[in-house]
């Protein structure tokens, strides 16, 4: 029987948890030696950190700051998008996406998605105003989009290309990292990510001027760092040229990142054979439509989402409660940005959507983590096959009820509605 984990929600019931954050023994010592540094933000750690995230993208420049909504907005900030603005956006994604779109004054225009739950590029295409400055692709579950095709588009339109790789640490298109394709990458290091620095992210560009302005405005505007200033000269004799935010992110934090990118690669490893092995055991569900094969890119597999259709018997929901009365937990990524009261009023559409609307009504998030285990994957599976026969077992009794009350109306009539009958 498989081990109760005591889930991050307090449940004892739960046997799978959705997911488990990999913090090991020696990151917890690299953040508690941090906690002796006499300088806890804007230090050495983030410094190293962002040269560490550079390299392993293959960027020019990397800058850390607060969490992965931060890096969107001051990337979009940095190419000039506000007030006047349209950003291209797909309608499933985090809420985050549009919602760095809206700080900038700009309008959020939403766009339909393809199986694979990326952004359509004929949507792209169809939304394309003379308002349009910018497209955000969002590398869905881990899988790299159609970036080249999306690049194409923007550069024969003079918009730009700010990708949210917040799903996508390791994942590689032809040998390039996801994010140096566009103006910009962001990156999210939320404790659901392929490694975290609990609250964080990053912003990786090849163009020294939006590294530059994103250096100065995370931090408040200020043009130089907090070593330069107290290491000559007068401490509070600084500039900004331009308004800024409090969107630095400190030393401990960074000195997680540093530990837990070293180990990713193999993590990322450990996801793809717990998605291969999901793969394996499920492709042969009548009902149950399993990820495509990613050819010619490395995934990330940060999500592994299946699709539940008319076929399997049950609706997703139904599923959804079946699970987690068996202490699985699961979850649907995500709610259309079109169904929020906000994106309601404040979005815009120009296309039909009818891809992201059917995939709402069949897409499940089964646990994924590095440390899943094959006893607690195969909980999963045969529950899913269990319910499969369950739902095979209403249909037919379903299918034995509706013939037996028309026999025996048509006996019924046969007889003259004789009341023995």
């Amino acid at each position: 029987m498989t081990k109760k984990i005591a889930d991050a929600f307090g449940s004892a019931s739960i046997k799978v948890p959705f997911l488990i954050p990999e913090i090991t023994k020696n990151d917890k010592k690299v953040v508690s030696d941090s906690l002796n540094s006499r300088l806890l933000t804007d230090g050495p750690k983030l410094r190293k950190f962002e040269s560490v995230f550079a390299k392993f993208t293959g960027a020019k420049f990397a800058v850390g700051v607060s969490n992965g909504t931060a890096a969107l907005h001051l990337s979009l900030k940095a190419i000039g998008i506000g007030k006047g603005s349209e950003v291209i956006i797909p309608d499933i994604t985090f809420v985050a996406t549009a919602s760095s779109v809206l700080l900038t004054g700009a309008t959020p225009v939403l766009a339909d998605v393809d199986e694979d739950l990326n952004i359509s590029i004929p949507s792209i295409k169809k939304s394309i105003t003379s308002r349009t400055k910018a497209i955000i692709p969002v590398h869905f579950a881990g899988r790299t989009c159609k970036i080249k095709e999306i690049t194409s588009i923007a550069r024969k339109n003079r918009i730009s290309v700010i990708e949210d790789c917040a799903h996508a640490i390791g994942a590689v298109m032809n040998g390039k990292h996801a994010g140096t394709f566009g103006q910009a990458g962001c990156f999210s290091f939320y404790p659901t990510k392929n490694f975290t620095t609990i609250e964080g992210g990053m912003v990786v560009t090849n163009s020294k001027s939006v590294a530059d302005f994103i250096r100065y405005t995370r931090n408040h505007g200020i043009t130089k760092t907090l070593a330069s200033r107290f290491s000559s000269g007068k401490p509070w004799d600084y500039d900004v040229e331009n308004p800024g935010y409090n969107y630095r992110i400190d030393e401990i934090r960074a000195s997680l990142g540093i530990n837990q990118i070293k180990r990713v690669r193999k993590m990322n490893l450990l996801r793809k054979k717990a998605a291969d092995y999901y793969n394996k055991n499920l492709v042969d569900i009548e009902g149950v439509i399993v990820p495509s094969k990613s050819i010619g890119l490395e995934h990330a597999h940060h999500l592994y989402i299946i699709r539940i259709s008319r076929k399997y018997g049950i609706t997703r929901d139904l599923l959804f409660q079946k699970l987690l009365k068996k202490g699985i937990r699961t979850s649907v990524h995500y709610k259309p940005l079109h169904k929020f009261t906000i994106f309601k009023k404040m979005g815009k559409i120009f296309d039909k959507l009818p891809n992201s609307i059917e995939a709402y009504s069949q897409i499940l998030s089964l646990p994924i983590y590095p440390s899943i285990s094959k006893k607690q994957q195969d909980l999963v599976i045969n529950n899913i096959k269990k319910y499969k026969v369950w739902s095979k077992h209403l249909l037919v009794d379903f299918i034995r009820q509706r013939y037996y009350w028309k026999l025996r109306g048509k006996l019924y009539e046969n007889n003259c509605g004789h009341p023995s009958l």
